[in-house]
């Protein structure tokens, strides 16, 4: 009764025990891959995955390229990554609650992320809802850089947990991916205020996570002074919210995520506004 979709790219390390957990869920397993090197494709149809090729952009422009162009099997849909894996816990309350009489269009997923091997508990790790099961036809993803699945009706919350284990995600890989998700944040900096036809997640301080989260970000954080956030940020993670008590990987990956990527996204818009500056210079 669940569609499952997955976004590959080169994912031979992990597509396996992606697979091999939603093998029982579902005969309609598809792959929307991004021209992957490796041996990916060849594990997908092993399993019996559906294999579609579509060139990479961002995430969300990705799904909803499934969605438009690939005609999906059941009334309900799964969105996954390859790091992903469901238990076995997950997959029966999933199943139960879709056949309910509930009248929700979507559910929230609870992700148990792990880095360095370590469960991330806190620094707002978790618990981390984010909406991934939903009827077809009722939601698609905003086309933002950091994504949300917006979703035209009610929508639930599903207790068990999946889990995020990137067997790629050592520092060579977080830094070459989040060089990539920047150019996307500062395209998007620099386009604020323009219209997004396919909606967008609605900033509300009193809504649930995600909500607060975008609040946060659009009212607080881009208004604070360039170079400050990424400092803020991470005492707000790291000691605010308990981040320190997961050990070294907390903190290694807070230092990443603040004094990395956050300050190198403001380094970016920087730069782009002195060529600007440098641009108006030498038309005078």
């Amino acid at each position: 009764m669940i569609s499952i979709v997955i976004l590959t790219y080169n994912d031979e390390v992990q597509i396996e025990n992606c697979l091999n957990s939603v093998a029982n869920l579902s005969d309609d397993i598809v792959v929307i891959d991004s021209n992957s090197k490796d041996n990916t494709l060849k594990i997908c149809e092993k399993f019996g995955a559906r294999v579609f090729q579509n060139a990479f952009i961002n995430q969300a422009i990705q799904f909803n390229w499934g969605l438009d162009n690939i005609d999906l099997k059941y009334d309900w849909v799964l969105r996954l990554d390859s790091d992903e894996i469901l238990p076995d816990r997950l997959k029966r309350e999933m199943t139960s609650r879709i056949h309910a009489p509930n009248g929700c269009k979507g559910f929230y997923l609870n992700r148990r992320m792990y880095w360095m091997g370590r469960w991330l508990r806190h620094g707002r790790m978790y618990p981390h809802f984010i909406l991934r099961l939903f009827k077809k036809g009722f939601a698609r993803y905003e086309e933002k850089t950091e994504e949300h699945l917006i979703v035209d009706g009610e929508v639930g919350f599903l207790e068990c947990d999946f889990l995020e284990d990137n067997k790629k995600n050592n520092l060579d890989y977080f830094t070459e991916k989040h060089l990539q998700t920047a150019r996307g944040e500062l395209s998007e900096i620099q386009n604020a205020g323009s219209a997004n036809a396919l909606g967008s997640l609605a900033p509300r301080l009193f809504g649930h996570k995600v909500n607060r989260t975008r609040w946060l970000k659009e009212k607080i954080y881009m208004r604070t002074p360039l170079f400050t956030r990424p400092f803020l940020y991470f005492f707000y993670r790291y000691f605010g919210c308990l981040g320190f008590l997961d050990g070294k990987p907390g903190l290694i990956f807070h230092v990443l995520q603040a004094f990395w990527y956050r300050f190198y996204i403001d380094a970016k818009v920087y730069e782009a506004r002195l060529a600007a500056k440098e641009s108006d210079f030498k038309d005078i």
